[in-house]
C-alpha cells in the first residue's frame, strides 16, 4: 500500500490490532524496551526541580498510586503520565527515531509505567506495552516525512497519542475491537502545535506527557465499550488528513513487517541534550575544537544541511544566533555548535538562561551560518558537515556521516547507564529514590548483568 487508499477494505487500524495482538517479541525488542525506560526515568529525575515540571506537579489535584519518579508524591495515572513525561522531554535529552523524527520513549515510557503501578501489570506485560506503543510511533512517523511538522504540529504529541492507545492496549490485552476504538478515540484526543518555536516558551515539554495520558485515556475508554472510527489513519477525514495534508501518505511503512520486523531497535539515544537533527553539527564543533583551533581565529562556522531542518533550527537566523533563553537554544543549531566548540559539551548545564547570555558564546554563534546541500538524506539519515574559515586562511572541513547514538553508532548499556546516572546526579535526589527507580527498571531487563 502507497498512498492512502485503503486497497484491502480493511481499515488500517484493525490491520495493526491483528498484526501486533501475540506478536513474538523478539530479545532486541525487549532489550530496547529496557533501554527506554532507563533513559527516560533518568531524564525525568533530571527535570525534577525545574520550573515546569513544578508547575505541572501543582496543576495535578488527585493523589493515586502511580509513581512520579523524583518525588514522594504519587498521583493517579493520567497525572502521573502527564509528569514524568513532561519531564522526560522537557530537556529535548531523549531518545529519537531517525527518519520521524519522534521521541517514543516520553511517551509510552510513562504511559505503561503509570498503568502498571494502577493496574499491578507483570513485567512481561509492561515490557510489551512499551515495545509496541514505540514499534507504532516510529512506524507512523515515517508515512508522510516532513509533513506533520510543515503543518505546525509536532509528530510527538500527535502520534504520541496514538502510540501511548496502542501501547495501554497491548498491556491490557484489550480485543482487537477494543483495540481499534482505542485507536479511533486517539485520534480525536491528539493534539500539540509548534509555535513554542517563537520564543523558546514552554508548550512542547508538555507534549510528549500530555500525549501519554490522552493514549491511556483513549485505551480506557475502549476498555469500557467507547467507539472510536476504524478507519481514523486513512479516512477522509482522518488523522493524516488533518496532521499531514501535504503529502500524499504512504502506509506500506507502517504494515511491511508488522508484528515480524520491530523498527523500534533503531531508536537513537542522545548524547546531547539538545535538538536531535543538531547532534551531528555539536561533534563537528567538537572535533575542530580538539584540532586546536582558537574561538578568536574563526572567522565563519559553515553548516550544510538538510532543508527541512531549517525553519526550525536556523531560521530566522539572527534569532537563532540570539535564543532568548536555555530552551531556545536547545532549538538553535547556532547556539549549540558554540557551546559544544567552548564547552565539549551540550549537556544540561549548557542549556541554562545565564550561559546563553555569556558574550563568548553569542559572539561566537554570531559566525556560524548555514547553506542548504541538496544532496543532505535527511529525514532517514542525521548527518553534520562544516566549514571552517579561519582568520589565518585556512579552511578546514569536519564531517559526521551519521548521528552518534543513533542505529549506525549506538551508545552501549554502559554509556545509557553513565548518562542515567549523571542525570539522576543533576536532580539532586536521595540515593534511596535512585536505587528505587534502578531496581524498577532493572526488573524489566532479562538480565541483572545489564545494569
Amino acid at each position: 500500500m502507497n498512498h492512502h487508499e485503503n486497497m484491502t477494505g480493511v481499515p488500517l487500524s484493525r490491520q495493526i490490532a491483528q498484526r501486533l495482538d501475540g506478536a513474538h517479541l523478539p530479545e532486541g525488542a525487549r532489550h530496547t524496551a529496557w533501554r527506554l525506560s532507563l533513559d527516560i526515568v533518568g531524564l525525568a529525575i533530571a527535570a525534577r526541580e525545574t520550573a515546569y515540571v513544578q508547575a505541572v506537579l501543582g496543576s495535578c489535584v488527585s493523589e493515586g498510586p502511580a509513581t512520579v519518579f523524583g518525588h514522594e508524591r504519587r498521583l493517579n495515572l493520567y497525572d502521573a503520565a502527564l509528569v514524568n513525561g513532561t519531564a522526560a522531554h522537557g530537556e529535548d535529552f531523549d531518545d529519537t527515531f531517525e527518519g520521524g523524527p519522534v521521541h517514543a520513549g516520553a511517551v509510552v515510557v510513562p504511559a505503561i509505567l503509570a498503568l502498571a503501578d494502577q493496574r499491578a501489570l507483570d513485567t512481561e506485560t509492561i515490557v510489551r506495552g512499551i515495545a509496541v506503543g514505540a514499534e507504532l510511533m516510529c512506524r507512523l512517523s515515517l508515512v508522510a516525512p516532513q509533513a506533520i511538522h510543515k503543518a505546525g504540529f509536532h509528530p510527538t504529541a500527535v502520534i504520541g497519542a496514538l502510540a501511548a492507545a496502542a501501547a495501554a492496549s497491548a498491556a491490557l490485552k484489550l480485543d482487537e475491537e477494543r483495540f481499534v476504538n482505542a485507536l479511533g478515540t486517539a485520534g480525536s484526543l491528539a493534539s500539540g502545535i509548534i509555535e513554542y518555536l517563537a520564543d523558546g516558551s514552554w508548550t512542547k515539554r508538555l507534549h510528549a506527557g500530555a500525549a501519554a495520558g490522552a493514549g491511556l485515556r483513549a485505551a480506557l475508554l475502549a476498555e469500557n465499550g467507547f467507539v472510536g472510527p476504524s478507519t481514523v489513519l486513512e479516512g477522509s477525514h482522518g488523522f493524516f488528513k488533518a496532521f499531514a495534508p501535504s503529502k500524499v501518505p504512504d502506509f506500506a511503512s507502517v504494515l511491511d513487517g508488522l508484528g515480524e520486523r520491530w523498527i523500534m531497535e533503531e531508536v537513537a539515544f542522545k548524547p546531547y541534550a539538545c535538538g536531535t537533527m543538531t547532534q551531528p553539527f555539536v561533534d563537528c564543533a567538537l572535533e575542530l575544537a580538539r584540532q586546536g583551533i582558537e574561538a578568536e581565529n574563526i572567522e565563519q562556522l559553515l553548516c550544510f544541511v538538510g532543508e527541512g531542518t531549517i525553519h526550525r533550527l536556523w531560521e530566522p537566523l539572527k534569532l537563532k544566533q540570539t535564543p532568548p533563553n536555555g530552551y531556545a537554544a536547545k532549538f538553535s543549531t547556532p547556539f549549540c555548535v558554540a557551546v559544544g566548540f567552548l564547552d565539549g559539551a551540550a549537556g544540561l548545564k549548557q542549556f541554562t538562561d545565564a550561559r546563553v547570555a555569556e558574550t563568548a558564546v553569542r559572539a561566537l554563534a554570531a559566525k556560524v551560518l548555514y547553506e542548504i546541500d541538496p544532496n543532505d538524506a535527511y529525514p532517514r539519515n542525521f548527518t553534520g558537515r562544516i566549514r571552517a574559515r579561519l582568520k589565518d586562511g585556512r579552511v578546514i572541513e569536519v564531517r559526521k556521516p551519521h548521528m552518534r547514538g543513533g542505529k549506525n553508532e549506538p551508545l552501549s548499556d554502559e554509556e545509557l547507564l553513565s548518562k542515567f546516572n549523571a542525570n539522576v546526579a543533576f536532580g539532586n535526589v536521595h540515593a534511596h529514590i535512585r536505587q528505587h527507580a534502578l531496581d524498577r527498571i532493572d526488573a524489566l531487563s532479562l538480565s541483572r548483568s545489564t545494569c
